[in-house]
């Protein structure tokens, strides 16, 4: 890109198509802002005969138009560059970003799961050898010595609520 020059406004071509996105108060706000600090970036204009097309600025020249002022700062781009910049963005694929969420998501899981299959693999190793080094804290010496504690003396514990009933009446206790 080239320098910042000094533009005739009357020189200056606006397309209808950009003319149309043209808001007032969007004008106004940078009217105010050019009369306390000045124009602070520059439009891009293209050359085109005896004239210059609005490439970039429309609210900007519109302001300063508003202003009074003859002239604008801006920066003379060739046509090849402003056909790149008024190109539209490509359309967005929605199965394509369907599609990199999917692979983003499966890339996570896996790296969770590298991260997590060391841990897992040494806690399998690590529980025989775990019991034997400290029988009373594996869950199976757990279980069995609180089974064991709350059992009732006679028979074995109830499965069911009447099963406990009956056991009850058997051993002559209330419930």
């Amino acid at each position: 890109m080239s320098e910042p020059q000094s533009f005739p406004i009357e020189k200056i071509h606006v397309p209808e198509k950009k003319r149309k996105a043209l808001k007032p108060e969007i004008v106004e706000d940078i009217a105010e802002s050019i009369l306390d600090i000045g124009q602070r970036e520059a439009i891009l204009v293209r050359r085109e005969k005896d004239h210059f097309v609005l490439v970039e600025g429309l609210h900007r020249l519109e302001a300063c138009k508003a202003l009074g002022e003859r002239a604008i700062l801006g920066v003379l781009i060739s046509a090849e560059a402003a056909r790149q910049r008024e190109l539209p963005p490509p359309p967005v694929d929605p199965e394509r970003e369907k599609m990199e969420r999917l692979r983003k998501l499966r890339l996570e899981k896996e790296a969770a799961e590298k991260l997590a299959a060391p841990s897992r693999a040494a806690t399998a190793t690590d529980a025989p050898t775990r019991q034997r080094e400290y029988p009373e804290k594996t869950i199976r010496s757990k279980l069995s010595t609180t089974s064991k504690q709350s059992r009732p003396s006679q028979g074995s514990t109830p499965r069911t609520l009447s099963d406990w009933i009956k056991q009850q009446e058997r051993s002559g206790g209330r419930y």
